[in-house]
């Protein structure tokens, strides 16, 4: 079997139990060195348990809160490794109530760790992956992000928070060869005790998951993908946008919006937006394409085409897609 991390270096935030503990094993068995980053022991018992296994893992204990810790983090895997390949943002809290018994510091403490974790971790190695042109990260959401979960408001709003700065940072990545991605998985770890009966619970093991994260940052991995991971089935999820309908010089476009609503949110031929300017350059197309041509009647409009250039009022234009970065169609 080949080992599709030879020689890579890959530091693991709360990387000292579950999900994580099989993430930082499946790593050190595909051929990285390991950096694990835990606040307690399971950090030591976790790189002791790679080395004993004929890996190369060492430990630090350090708190993904604290912007200083993760310093000292990467500073340690380049003193002792040479450099740093990936980064797996891992780390993560739950801390489960209805909103309205929910205190706020509960929700602060929950995007501290998920959210702000994450960037003090990636922007710790950041500067070193542009300088040397490569790098991988993943940042771990959660369906309860992307769908809404009951009783889970702080940690679904952090989960969907690290689908944006995903986004965004594989945009900013891509010209230094750093690919970022998210990997939302389905597994039976101590945050999720007790919830699955116990042939579920069998069924999503963490070692189910870990192959997906492999694959998010082997040297071909893809960027700006959101991977669902669990009892080892895989699958995509997209923020997508839908055709919408041009509602520009109608009489009440309020009355008209509220009576298609379905019509609006209809996913034929859905766009995944390269970027944020795309709503803008979309919106701005419909708006020339009918002012004039259509007055006072709501018309479902045609997609943007890819990386299709729209001037700006009074010179210039809208900022371009990004080559071969244009909205893709799902259907």
């Amino acid at each position: 079997m080949p080992r599709h991390l030879h020689d890579r270096v890959a530091i693991i935030t709360g990387g000292g139990a579950g999900l994580g503990r099989s993430h930082s094993l499946e790593l050190a068995r595909q051929g990285a060195r390991v950096v694990v980053n835990d606040l307690g022991p399971g950090a030591g018992e976790v790189a002791h348990e790679i080395r004993a296994a004929g890996g190369e893992a060492i430990e630090f204990v350090g708190d993904v809160t604290r912007p200083q810790d993760m310093q000292d983090l990467a500073a340690l895997a380049i003193e002792r490794f040479g450099g740093i390949d990936i980064l797996v943002n891992n780390a993560g809290i739950l801390r489960d109530r209805s909103f309205a018994k929910m205190s706020l510091e509960d929700f602060r403490l929950v995007l501290d760790v998920h959210v702000m974790g994450a960037v003090h971790a990636t922007q710790a190695v950041w500067g070193h992956m542009q300088s040397r042109g490569y790098g991988r990260i993943v940042m771990t959401t959660s369906s309860s992000g992307l769908y809404g979960n009951f009783g889970q408001a702080n940690y679904s709003a952090a989960k969907m928070a690290l689908v944006g700065l995903m986004q965004t940072l594989s945009l900013e990545g891509a010209k230094h060869g750093i690919r970022v991605n998210c990997l939302a998985p389905t597994a039976l770890t101590a945050m999720t005790d007790g919830l699955l009966d116990e042939d579920a619970a069998r069924l999503l093991a963490p070692e189910c998951v870990s192959p997906g994260l492999v694959a998010l940052v082997a040297e071909s991995a893809p960027t700006r993908l959101i991977l669902l991971a669990g009892a080892g089935s895989f699958e995509a999820a997209d923020i997508t946008m839908t055709h919408g309908v041009y509602l520009g010089g109608t009489h009440d476009p309020v009355e008209q919006l509220c009576a298609r609503i379905d019509e609006l949110r209809a996913r034929a031929d859905m766009l995944v937006p390269a970027s944020a300017w795309e709503q803008a350059r979309h919106e701005i197309a419909k708006a020339r394409e009918f002012t004039g041509a259509v007055t006072g009647q709501a018309t479902v409009a045609r997609p943007v085409q890819a990386a299709q250039s729209i001037p700006r009022e009074g010179g210039g234009e809208w900022p371009a897609t990004p080559q071969g970065q244009g909205p893709r169609r799902t259907g």
